[in-house]
């Protein structure tokens, strides 16, 4: 209470002083850019997916546009030790998600690898796909995948390395006839997702979806 006084929880976007736990004022929601995807319809991932991979279904959560709200929303969750914004984008992600009779049968977040994760303290991804899993009752799991190389931040690549992804991830115990939700913070060229679902696909009779908070068009 002491600390509300003296340290008030103030907007992301404008400073306004706004309740503890939330995250951005209501004003400055409104100029968040969600992309309203339907799960089940053909979206720009699915597209790109399809280029890819064999996928079922896919969602954005928002828009990741240069100088846009949502791109610095995902630049505090990673780099500013603001663990707790995984909570809620999973939260906003509720109020617009619905699998309806198809849910998947497992959540696997994109990992980081061991050295990546000892500098950062967290995976900014943990926390997010726990809240959809307690929300939806879906299993998950955070070892599934293997991250074997330390590469430095996606977003500090060039295209070229972008796209040298193989063999970058491996999994970790085989599974069968499995309908994954894989899930990562920004979907950019879709190699990643592309990578770890290749190695799902050829565990078993799987399955595989996607789900992003923010897409770079």
């Amino acid at each position: 209470m002491i600390l509300d006084i003296f340290f008030p929880n103030r907007c992301l976007h404008c400073n306004r002083i706004i309740e503890a736990d939330f995250l951005v004022c209501n004003l400055c929601y409104e100029q968040i850019h969600f992309t309203h995807f339907d799960y089940f319809e053909n979206n720009f991932i699915k597209e790109k997916c399809k280029l890819l991979f064999p996928v079922e279904n896919t969602f954005a959560l928002m828009q990741f546009q240069k100088e846009n709200l949502s791109r610095k929303i995902i630049h505090e969750l990673k780099y500013k030790s603001r663990e707790k914004i995984g909570k809620t984008l999973a939260e906003w992600t509720i109020e617009n998600l619905n699998f309806k009779n198809d849910k998947p049968d497992l959540l696997v977040s994109v990992p980081l690898h061991p050295k990546k994760l000892k500098e950062r303290g967290y995976n900014q991804l943990h926390l997010f796909t726990e809240t959809l899993s307690k929300f939806y009752e879906i299993p998950f799991s955070h070892d599934l995948i293997k991250r074997n190389y330390y590469s430095k931040a996606q977003a500090l690549k060039d295209k070229k390395h972008r796209l040298e992804t193989e063999n970058t991830f491996s999994i970790t115990k085989n599974i069968t006839g499995k309908h994954v939700l894989l899930i990562d913070d920004v979907f950019t060229t879709g190699n990643t997702l592309s990578t770890i679902a290749w190695e799902i696909l050829k565990s078993g009779e799987n399955k595989v979806s996607v789900l992003v908070m923010a897409v770079d068009e």
